[in-house]
């Protein structure tokens, strides 16, 4: 995959990283580029927490996918999606019913091209080109009929931002995410992952420093950590799931513990939380 990906888009192949291909290649996927495979290396150098912290966040979207199909969702509008790779929404709402709707959307025409490809012959999910920071077009553009015959915003859906809100800055994060959440039904969901500065106890503030500098430098792209209490008010409107805005290993754990923290919980830099619209 490695080749053909570089044979689609040689200049992308040899430009700048994305966030969205830097996770990929940190999941262990193979739609990236040699920019960034080098900058994931970096940032594993800097911080050899990373890779555990991806797993732990896909394992938490699978988790909290299952839940929320299990108690009825049928729509499932992932912003920031990245590249689909195995164990995504899709294939985890489908395995609770087929006629599941799922729409990614992400800032990189790459990986929605490439989540287009892997979702060939899937009628009821589909990738777009979106910026989460631009929220009202982002509204006219799921309103137009193509993407209204994949997500109804009249129908109760659960919007997903995992661990994608840390790249929007705090004096943007309430206009990134009120005027989406605020347009879903009541008995939408709500479901959030966020990197907190667990992380800087982790593994030192120069290190996390250091590795915050590889995402400005090689993908444009600012990192924010943030607590609990700052991701709290992101909820307003939602009664939040039990156990709250939590560790990811304490968010409904699986029985088998997949979460590559569980054993030690203290460490986990991951928080995760889903609210239930009123």
């Amino acid at each position: 995959m490695d080749g053909e990906a570089t044979d689609r888009d040689t200049n992308v192949g040899a430009g700048r990283a994305t966030v969205a291909r830097i996770y990929d290649y940190f999941l262990g996927g193979s739609n990236n580029f040699p920019a960034d495979r080098e900058a994931g290396d970096r940032i594993i150098q800097a911080v050899p927490e990373t890779q555990a912290i991806a797993r732990a966040n896909r394992m938490f979207l699978q988790r909290a996918v299952r839940k929320l199909a299990t108690l009825g969702f049928r729509q499932f509008l992932d912003i920031g999606s990245g590249i689909p790779t195995e164990g995504n929404v899709h294939e985890i709402a489908h395995r609770v019913d087929p006629r599941s709707r799922v729409l990614y959307v992400d800032i990189d025409p790459v990986a929605v091209m490439v989540s287009n490809e892997m979702l060939a012959g899937r009628p009821y999910s589909r990738a777009v080109v979106g910026d989460m920071t631009k929220p009202d077009e982002l509204l006219a553009s799921l309103r137009q009929p193509d993407l209204a015959a994949i997500i109804d915003l009249s129908q109760p859906t659960a919007l997903l931002y995992l661990s994608v809100l840390q790249v929007v800055p705090d004096d943007q994060l309430r206009g990134v995410v009120d005027p989406i959440k605020n347009a879903l039904p009541t008995s939408s969901a709500l479901a959030i992952s966020h990197i907190s500065p667990v992380i800087v106890d982790i593994a030192g503030r120069d290190p996390v420093n250091d590795g915050l500098d590889v995402y400005r430098t090689h993908a444009a792209t600012n990192i924010t950590l943030r607590s609990a209490e700052q991701i709290l008010p992101l909820f307003d409107g939602f009664t939040l799931m039990e156990p709250g805005v939590t560790r990811s290993t304490d968010w409904h754990p699986d029985v088998d513990y997949e979460d590559p923290h569980h054993d030690q919980r203290e460490r986990s830099p991951l928080l995760c939380g889903i609210g239930l619209k009123r």
